[in-house]
């Protein structure tokens, strides 16, 4: 029996760069196949090449054994290719019947639009999918995960086959991935082929039968779950093993002195968050997406309005009026989106590291010799992977873009970082790599806040933990204290 997909010999060559170099791949019918590899491995290109975004140098892509050439993506969805992208593609201000119709309605015999058939079929696909979504509501109405079933149902509006599913669980919380986990497997069962791309491996040994490795480009190999691990599919990824992901916490915290001290009222009558920091320690803040952790920290800098607020940096009262002051101040926040919030990705690396502190008297650009050293210091100091410091930021990978952000607050000389999702879209090897940094960065008695909704990193990384719910703080773990089970009860109100 022929596979419902087959891409052979595959190669894709950019300007000075070899994307793809002989790849393979193959997908069965109501077969679920991770694609994995680190930023920048080639998964993105390939998939692209398979939707007919881009067009290959070589190789074939094969559909029920037949040859296929996409000269677009219109004709990758007319050969039943659905590609679910990790920016969503709809339109916010149309509804869901308009959004999943768009550019392909139905249309009733004098050629009117079939508002009626295209309601009905819509409200059968979610009803499919087991979602409950009002078919005429803006999509800019529905939340996250909302959109992002709405994005499947836009595929398979289209009877796609082959479905594309890339980093599909990125925004949505443990419930909404479990549901979507459980649409896939109907999915599957329907004889839907899907191409899974995720950076958490736990997933993929979840919902997945087979994956495909690539690493700079190249084909590694192709192994079933059931007869690999963890450490095999990081090795394959990385070219090494990855003994350990998280640093040792060998560095002691000197509990005796506080650098940060805040006490946070979000509005009258609420009950204030208060918490302190002391130097060299990481201290996580965990809970549900919504719980508060991010608005917390807004807060604490200024990027959002406060009932109340006193924070003491080094037992001295300071006022945080917006971040400008944070900043003045010594403390830096990496936000949840690196690209839309902490990088101007057409810029170069050293024109973001040096931006807001050069802006006055630089304005954007680099000037002497002393400050390209500066900023090729801070380069090698966090370990960023680039040509040169005139390299655009945007041809990096996630994880050294992220490291570019922290380069830029170390030369400002923050005593305090606030790390929010600091890992979100980083492959395993970078991630690692970050842990370590934030280690080497708390040795030196940089202090560390850390926002994460992964459990395995907040309790690998973390020395202490505030768990968040509703909005408050709703326990404070350390040591022993610092694990899973009680970090879900506490985050969900159901500890004893």
């Amino acid at each position: 029996m022929e596979p419902l997909l087959q891409l052979t010999g595959i190669h894709k060559s950019f300007p000075g760069v070899r994307a793809l170099d002989d790849i393979h791949f193959t997908l069965k019918a109501g077969e679920i196949h991770a694609l994995l590899g680190e930023n920048g491995a080639g998964k993105s290109t390939l998939m692209k090449v398979l939707c007919g975004i881009y067009q290959p140098d070589g190789g074939e892509i094969r559909i029920d054994g037949r040859v296929q050439r996409f000269r677009s993506y219109r004709d990758a969805i007319d050969a039943g290719v659905g590609i679910i992208f990790q920016e969503f593609s709809l339109i916010p201000e149309l509804n869901t019947v308009e959004n999943i119709f768009l550019n392909r309605e139905l249309r009733t015999p004098l050629g009117l639009l079939d508002r009626r058939a295209m309601r009905t079929r819509t409200a059968a696909i979610f009803k499919r999918l087991g979602i409950a979504i009002d078919p005429g509501v803006p999509v800019e109405s529905l939340s996250v995960a909302q959109q992002q079933f709405v994005e499947i149902a836009k595929a398979l509006a289209l009877e796609a086959r082959i479905l594309v599913l890339d980093e599909p669980t990125a925004t949505l919380t443990p419930g909404e991935a479990e549901h979507l986990f459980s649409v896939m497997r109907d999915l599957q069962l329907m004889g839907v082929g899907m191409v899974f791309i995720s950076h958490h491996l736990e997933e993929i040994f979840s919902v997945c039968d087979a994956v495909t490795v690539l690493r700079d480009g190249g084909y590694i190999g192709t192994v079933t779950t059931p007869e690999t691990d963890s450490a095999r599919l990081v090795e394959m990824m990385v070219g090494r093993r990855v003994e350990q992901t998280f640093p040792p916490k060998d560095h002691p915290v000197d509990t005796a002195t506080t650098l940060l001290e805040a006490s946070l009222q979000p509005g009258r009558g609420a009950r204030p968050i208060e918490f302190q920091l002391h130097p060299g320690e990481i201290l996580g803040f965990a809970g549900l997406v919504g719980s508060g952790r991010t608005e917390t920290v807004e807060a604490l800098i200024g990027a959002r309005p406060c009932w109340r607020k006193t924070v003491r940096l080094n037992g001295r009262e300071i006022r945080l009026r917006s971040p400008a002051d944070a900043l003045a101040q010594g403390i830096g926040l990496l936000p949840e989106s690196r690209k839309t919030g902490g990088l101007v990705l057409s810029f170069s690396v050293a024109r973001n590291i040096t931006l807001n502190k050069n802006a006055r008297w630089l304005r954007w650009f680099v000037h002497g010799a002393e400050d390209r050293s500066q900023v090729a210091k801070l380069i090698e100091r966090v370990g960023v992977r680039t040509p040169d410091a005139d390299t655009e930021v945007n041809t990096l990978s996630g994880g050294n873009q992220q490291k570019v952000v922290i380069a830029r607050w170390l030369n400002h000389d923050c005593r305090v970082l606030i790390f929010d999702e600091p890992t979100r879209g980083i492959d395993v090897g970078a991630k690692a790599e970050i842990y370590q940094l934030m280690r080497q960065l708390t040795r030196k008695g940089i202090a560390i806040i850390m926002i994460s909704s992964e459990l395995p990193e907040v309790i690998g990384v973390c020395d202490r933990v505030l768990v968040f719910r509703g909005g408050e703080v709703a326990a404070e773990l350390s040591g022993p204290e610092i694990d899973a089970g009680t970090i879900m009860l506490q985050a969900t109100g159901n500890a004893s």
